[in-house]
């Protein structure tokens, strides 16, 4: 029996071959292989795609994220609302710049970042919230744009998981002032290595991401301000062109496979993903919650499926955080205990779905 993976990041190279080995060497043809044509065709390419007015390249999903932050005036001394349920980059970045993350519990069918909790976290030194469209489905950003409307809060969305989700029609890089997106190679638009954007109707802002991310330098060798090396490369560009192209008809896919697993699984005691009426998902993950996870997981390994966990441990109880560990956030700890992650992908069939939904239903008989 042919073994389910979990994710087949080498799938996209074999989809596309011909053309991803053109673009690449397209690129090491041109002799120009940061800042170049590639990378001013892809963020012109993506933020249109996504209803931006402008996209920057950078190093990675955490660098967007910081230096979104840093570029819109948050840093030492400042709070930043953070979701206590997600992957803990959201927090790393809110650190790294100087800041201090203050987390807000989720709402539990949906995994995100709860509204109606923002208002209780609020701190006289606030200055900015980072909603994550965790799993590939948007927060719900109108009342959270405004609740920082009213306060005058910068919004930032890390959209890490979200490439071509909706909210209410609108696109997951067109919500909040700023949206950060990361192209690690298992995103819904990866690439060979690492990668991230900032998406934002700003351009003041762009700019200032831009100049931060490329040494505090405009030109060559003159440095306005303190910067960082941080530039998604023209190879990784290329590659990025190509598969944008395919993204939508690859979300497609897993949105099929979506549709098997929650017709199927109905009826099990598994707890599926809630869809609120708003929300077009993109299902970057399908995560369920299982009170016997770890056996269902077992279970599922020697029926050769892989399933992994999304996550096992939530920030505040991460040893980066050990001024944190005392909190008290019993739905992110409740969550974190039970959520399994099953495969889903483009690579994935809709016969493979069916087969994983079988092996799940014999482990509750």
């Amino acid at each position: 029996m042919t073994k389910i993976r979990f994710l087949d990041v080498g799938w996209t190279r074999k989809a596309l071959s011909s053309k991803i080995d053109a673009a690449v060497q397209r690129v090491l043809d041109s002799g120009w292989y940061i800042h170049g044509a590639e990378l001013e065709a892809f963020e012109k390419e993506f933020a249109h795609y996504a209803g931006a007015k402008s996209c920057t390249g950078v190093g990675n999903g955490l660098d967007a994220l910081e230096l979104a932050l840093r570029a819109a005036g948050i840093g030492a001394g400042d709070d930043v609302l953070v979701p206590s349920n997600t992957f803990i980059a959201t927090w790393l970045a809110v650190t790294r710049a100087g800041a201090n993350p203050v987390p807000v519990e989720p709402i539990e069918s949906t995994y995100n970042i709860d509204p109606e909790k923002l208002d209780d976290a609020l701190t006289p030194k606030t200055k900015a919230i980072v909603p994550v469209h965790l799993y590939g489905q948007t927060a719900d950003m109108d009342p959270i744009m405004e609740f920082a409307e009213s306060k005058g809060l910068f919004v930032l969305t890390d959209a890490a998981q979200a490439h071509g989700s909706y909210y209410k029609g609108r696109m997951a890089g067109s919500l909040g002032h700023a949206a950060a997106f990361s192209f690690y190679p298992g995103k819904n638009l990866g690439a060979f290595g690492d990668g991230g954007a900032v998406l934002t109707t700003d351009t003041e802002l762009a700019e200032k991401i831009r100049l931060i991310g490329n040494y505090g330098s405009k030109t060559k060798y003159h440095h306005e301000t303190l910067g960082f090396n941080s530039r998604l490369d023209e190879i990784q560009a290329a590659i990025l062109r190509v598969k944008l192209d395919k993204l939508d008809g690859w979300n497609w896919r897993r949105k099929e496979i979506a549709a098997v697993y929650r017709k199927e699984l109905a009826e099990t005691p598994l707890i599926l993903p809630e869809v609120p009426e708003w929300a077009t998902p993109v299902w970057h993950l399908f995560v369920v919650r299982c009170k016997e996870r770890d056996k269902l997981i077992t279970h599922l390994a020697e029926n050769d499926i892989e399933a992994m966990i999304h996550y096992p441990v939530p920030p505040h109880k991460q040893g980066a955080y050990k001024d944190k560990k005392d909190l008290k956030l019993p739905i992110s700890e409740r969550i974190h205990q039970e959520v399994l992650s099953l495969p889903i992908g483009p690579h994935l069939s809709v016969d493979q779905a069916m087969r994983v939904c079988s092996v799940v239903k014999d482990f509750f008989k």
